[in-house]
């Protein structure tokens, strides 16, 4: 054999580069590597870069400073897999990162990470990608990018995978992601519950609670809380509370069960006998949240009618009052709601009266604001048309603990404690008490509220309060009239309602009815009766009780006054006047000069123009013109005779003062001037100037030498002396009857006698009146200077009368100048027949047949009162 030669080895290729095996100590240098196109590199750099990352949150910040994060992001879609594989799991393990995560955001990498969770992909890849995602799932714009990209599908069938790791990482992002109501209807909509369920079966502790918190929030809806039960969701919860091994997952099984309680079946829950196993979690367990939850659970259950009936029968009453004085503040709160949900029971609530109100007056005075709140929202169920139980609240001492929380800074303990105090005011002496914990002045906060269920709250409760004179003098004095009024602008029907309802109340007495006006409350009042949408009853009525102290207005308004409407001094007719218009005060329609316009007539029996007594009461002139003293007349009452001598020349409601205006001394000198220049007259005409010249030198009197320089309306001498004849000649006659006719001929007799029906036409009313209008430089004309007036003229004048000596009588204005006065009048024939004393409405004939009683509807009724 021959010798064998060695072949040489062939050199390399002159342009390929000679392996090179670098040894890098500086991480700089890795993150620069991530940028070769070389994919084992590629893969060696991220697996170091991942090692480095594992290290600490300080490591983490040093990558994304060099810029790794935004070279990362491009890896993780590329084509070889080990290299997509480990950038994902830096990504990972980076997004722990606050800043790292706010960079991912800007990046808008979510369908890149999203994508990784394909069914091709690796075990490992998902469990990173979805670390990343339940890392990212935190914040809300991340969830919304999670669910745009449809990352919430992948997940859920993630659910199901192999890996524990990756189902602990799905499960929580889902967690996150269904605190979006959007992804619970999504959730149910993929079917999402048995996966979840399938969960609770997990040997991983971490995993089963994360299934717990997500059934949680996602049985708040009825929807879930339907498929949970079809697919024995149920059985799996009574399993776990059944398992001691499982005592910390108690908390959270308990809530999930409260809320598939809540519209359970009552067969189911006697078939399952849970309530049993609620009562022996809340009756023996030393763990606070499981209490809680028991009670919770309790509460959420007791909303259905049979529910609470099945409750009561096993007693559930005892075990909620000894939650009550648990040390914990939540269960304590639990176990309030759980009350006031059985409340609804009326055996129940008969249960607490007796055990149950002390401990929640008793939470009353808690530190904790929320347990005062639900200890207050427990009383007010249970004192809601209950007289027994507001008297034991009352009796508890729960009185000063309700209306100190009613400046608590939580709007439902200020409503809760309100609804209470309302509960209680429905009786007198509870009423009392209340008041004299000064309740007014605990109020004007609540009144003031930009809440609308507090305001509410507030208003009803001034209503209930506000019965007697004393609390609406409190009422006035506090100043909390003025908020109740702002509350009728509300835009809030139940607000809106509850103020009228307390101003309606508070309408009860003059002085007070006088500031609400004041305030404004009549025209408000107004505006929302001419609107169909906002009125409502009390409002109404609130508008009427108003009217009935501001007879001038009403009458402009209405063009009615009934009997019980009591024509006082200071009384204007100022002519109709159309909703929503300015009714003038009459100071500023005496401070005119006469003009065209209709002629004020004013009714005035004060001749003594002496200051009054005392000025401390604000006048209601001031908004509407008019003055509503309470001057003697017999159908006045005691108080009033009383309040009339404390006060001589008028009630306090008129003595505001106010400017001396000069008017009266101008009225003075042009009445001198028409004295003399009317020289040669006739000696009625004589006597009549003189007439006027006193009232003039009184005006003067009381406008510029009085000791009080207060402006009065002008005096009337001639209608006080018709108060003082016809209550001395028509007043004792004690035939109702034959005191009508009689005065009728009297206010005829004084306004011109009778007049033909033919010869109405030329009855020269008008140019009287403008003769007077003329000499009083002034539109306003006191009644009894008119001597030739018409239809409502007379009617007016014999209104007047009629209230100073007690004849019942109403006024009502008619079309074309036409009003007449009805009286009501037993019918002769009817005397001594059963069921005959039923009396009659007439019509009052002051200017055809002065005395004439015309039966109302009749023929001649109806031509006295129209054309």
């Amino acid at each position: 054999m021959g010798k064998k030669i060695k072949k040489k080895a062939e050199p390399p290729p002159k342009d390929v580069f000679d392996p090179l095996t670098i040894e890098s100590k500086n991480v700089a240098t890795v993150v620069l590597m991530l940028n070769s196109p070389e994919e084992d590199i590629l893969a060696k750099a991220c697996e170091a870069i991942y090692k480095f990352a594992l290290k600490g949150e300080e490591n983490k910040s040093t990558l994304l400073e060099l810029g790794a994060v935004e070279t990362l992001t491009k890896l993780l879609t590329h084509e070889d897999k080990i290299v997509r594989r480990n950038a994902t799991m830096i990504i990972g393990i980076l997004v722990s990162n606050n800043d790292v995560k706010k960079l991912l955001r800007e990046l808008d990498v979510m369908n890149s990470v999203i994508a990784q969770l394909a069914p091709e992909e690796e075990v490992v890849i998902h469990e990173f990608a979805s670390l990343c995602l339940a890392n990212m799932s935190a914040e809300y714009t991340s969830k919304v990018q999670i669910l745009e990209h449809g990352g919430l599908k992948p997940l859920i069938r993630l659910l199901s995978s192999p890996d524990p790791d990756v189902k602990k990482n799905s499960i929580e992002c889902v967690y996150n992601l269904v605190q979006d109501f959007q992804c619970r209807a999504m959730l149910q909509e993929l079917n999402a519950i048995p996966s979840i369920l399938e969960l609770l079966k997990s040997e991983y502790p971490v995993i089963q609670l994360l299934a717990l918190k997500t059934l949680d929030v996602i049985t708040n809806d009825k929807g879930s809380r339907a498929m949970l039960r079809d697919n024995q969701g149920m059985d799996h919860l009574i399993k776990i509370l059944e398992t001691k091994e499982y005592n910390d997952l108690h908390i959270e099984a308990l809530s999930v069960l409260g809320n598939c309680l809540e519209d359970m079946d009552t067969t189911m829950i006697q078939q399952t006998g849970i309530l049993k196993k609620l009562l022996a979690f809340a009756e023996n367990s030393t763990v606070p949240d499981i209490q809680k939850n028991a009670a919770k659970a309790i509460t959420k259950a007791a909303y259905d009618p049979q529910n609470r009936k099945l409750f009561h029968e096993q007693e559930v009453e005892k075990c909620l009052v000894a939650l009550l004085g648990s040390e914990s503040d939540g269960t304590k709160i639990a176990a309030s709601q759980a009350v006031s949900a059985m409340c609804e029971n009326s055996g129940s609530k008969d249960f607490f009266n007796h055990q149950g109100i002390p401990q929640l007056v008793q939470l009353l005075k808690s530190d904790n604001e929320e347990v005062k709140e639900a200890a207050a929202l427990a009383l007010a169920n249970l004192t809601t048309c209950n007289l027994s139980n507001a008297n034991a609240a009352a009796e508890a001492d729960g009185i000063g603990p309700l209306i100190n929380l009613l400046s608590s800074k939580r709007d439902g303990a200020i409503a809760n404690a309100a609804t209470v105090l309302t509960n209680m005011a429905t009786q007198v002496a509870l009423r009392e008490t209340i008041q004299n914990h000064d309740i007014t002045h605990a109020l004007i906060g609540p009144l003031r509220s930009a809440n609308t269920v507090v305001q509410s709250k507030a208003a009803l409760t001034i209503a209930a309060t506000a019965c007697d004179v004393e609390a609406r003098t409190e009422l006035r004095n506090s100043g909390a009239l003025e908020p109740l009024v702002e509350l009728l602008r509300s835009k809030n029907d139940e607000v809106r309602r509850h103020a009228s309802w307390a101003a309606m109340v508070c309408a009860s007495d003059e002085l007070t009815a006088a500031e609400l006006c004041r305030f404004g409350a009549l025209d408000i009042l107004e505006e929302i009766n001419l609107s169909v949408s906002r009125k409502n009853k009390f409002s109404e009525v609130a508008y009427n009780k108003l009217l009935n102290y501001h007879l001038p207005l009403k009458y402009s308004r209405t063009g009615y006054l009934s009997s019980g409407d009591i024509i006082s001094d200071g009384f204007y007719d100022y002519g109709r006047i159309n909703p929503g218009t300015k009714f003038p005060p009459l100071k500023e329609l005496c401070l005119e000069e006469a003009n065209d316009l209709r002629t004020v007539l004013l009714v005035n029996n004060k001749s003594d123009v002496s200051p009054p007594a005392s000025t401390e009461d604000k006048s209601s002139d001031i908004a509407y013109g008019q003055t509503v003293s309470s001057t003697s007349s017999l159908r006045r009452t005691s108080e009033e005779k009383t309040r009339k001598n404390s006060a001589r020349f008028g009630s306090p409601t008129e003595e505001k003062s106010e400017p001396t205006s000069g008017r009266t001394t101008a009225l003075s000198k042009s009445s001198t001037k028409e004295k003399g220049s009317r020289k040669g007259r006739g000696k009625k005409e004589e006597e009549k100037l003189e007439e006027e010249e006193e009232v003039t030198a009184a005006q003067k009197w009381a406008g510029e030498g009085g000791p009080c320089k207060e402006w009065y309306p002008p005096s009337d001498p001639d209608f006080c002396a018709y108060v003082y004849e016809v209550t001395k000649s028509i007043l004792p006659i004690t035939n109702t009857k034959e005191q009508v006719e009689a005065l009728a001929k009297y206010v005829a007799e004084k306004m011109g006698g009778r007049i033909p029906k033919e010869k109405l036409q030329n009855f020269g009313w008008q140019l009287h009146i403008s003769e007077i209008k003329f000499q009083l430089k002034s539109n306003v004309v006191p009644i009894g200077q008119i001597k030739e007036g018409i239809f409502y003229h007379r009617a007016l004048l014999f209104k007047a009368l009629a209230d100073k000596i007690g004849i019942g009588c109403s006024l009502v204005r008619g079309d074309y100048g036409r009003a007449w006065n009805e009286v009501r009048l037993m019918n002769e024939s009817q005397k001594g027949v059963t069921g005959g004393h039923r009396p009659e409405v007439y019509i009052v004939d002051l200017m055809f047949h002065p005395g004439g009683l015309m039966k109302l509807k009749s023929k001649e009724a109806d031509l006295y009162r129209f054309l």
